[in-house]
């Protein structure tokens, strides 16, 4: 075993040899969206992030699903299903089939398996002292979810949502693989602070978070400011409190924002500062949204911790 639960990693990585090792990892969502096949797309996007994550390339999937013939048409399980399956086909993975219950909450999601050179590896430990955190994809999706349930989100938002949320981090993942990763995890339930101060503990190091630097999805503080807060937030923001500091410049609104949970979010990466300015133009310029939005303290002093700025 090169990579277990130890530092709360994306994914587990087992050493079969000198040349290969196995990523493997489990998730599934309930609907985060109204559309089956949207859903589908986001929950398969999700779970295949872990992979991407951990620097390796997905090569076998496996469908999770509990439904309920008796509480939704079965149409919406076929249109989720040509939705995670489409997006296990554009990762270039290989579907072997899956496993289904009866269950009246929906819920889809997979379980991947991936390739690594186990020298090539990726984990959330490794973050060093200077080094710039890059973030690949605006957050918000928490909340905009929320607002959709409430039927306030219209549907420029909404799509806008949806297309972040099922985008594959396959693309950021293939033009980071060019530079040196010293740290890597992506941003799911615990928000973009859990998932920073998971990487700040596992590399015993201390994260500067640049609050008016991080990409927030539009619409998101609007329905921030409205309380659209979903309860995960609260929770992330409960379990985080003793190791985050924030300043007293940081609002409200954008505090809820970095605690949000996201679904499919983008990828946290530490790397050198010259590289990472390198690393985001490459990105920019391949039409992904990444950005600069911390760095890691070059002090000793209060390790594993997470500054908001």
């Amino acid at each position: 075993m090169i990579v277990g639960i130890e530092t709360s990693d994306d994914a587990g990585v087992f050493k079969i040899n000198s040349e290969l090792a196995l990523v493997q990892t489990l998730d599934f969502l309930t609907p985060v969206t109204n559309s089956p096949y949207e859903f589908g797309q986001i929950a398969a996007a999700n779970s295949l992030s872990d992979v991407y994550a951990m620097g390796g390339a997905p090569l076998t999937a496996m469908n999770i699903v509990c439904f309920s013939c008796e509480e939704l048409n079965e149409d919406v399980l076929k249109e989720t299903l040509e939705g995670g399956i489409d997006k296990i086909n554009e990762s270039g993975a290989t579907l072997l089939g899956g496993h289904s219950v009866d269950d009246k909450e929906f819920k889809y999601g997979l379980s991947v398996t991936g390739t690594i050179h186990p020298e090539k590896v990726w984990a959330n430990k490794g973050a060093f002292p200077g080094d710039t955190i890059i973030l690949t994809k605006p957050i918000g999706t928490g909340i905009i979810a929320t607002a959709i349930k409430a039927k306030l989100a219209d549907s420029d938002i909404s799509k806008r949502a949806a297309s972040i949320m099922s985008e594959l981090n396959k693309y950021a993942a293939e033009i980071i693989k060019d530079f040196k990763v010293n740290a890597c995890t992506d941003i799911t339930g615990f928000g973009l602070c859990g998932h920073l101060l998971e990487m700040a503990r596992a590399s015993d190091g201390r994260i500067i978070l640049f609050s008016d630097k991080v990409p927030v999805i539009q619409g998101a503080e609007e329905f921030a400011a409205m309380g659209m807060i979903p309860a995960g937030a609260h929770k992330n923001r409960s379990f985080c409190n003793k190791d985050i500091k924030i300043h007293k410049n940081v609002n409200r609104i954008c505090q809820d924002i970095l605690f949000d949970p996201q679904t499919s979010g983008g990828l946290i990466v530490s790397m050198n500062k010259k590289e990472a300015e390198i690393c985001i133009k490459r990105l920019q310029d391949n039409g992904i949204e990444a950005e600069a939005i911390g760095e890691v303290y070059k002090e000793n002093s209060q390790q594993g911790l997470v500054e908001i700025i």
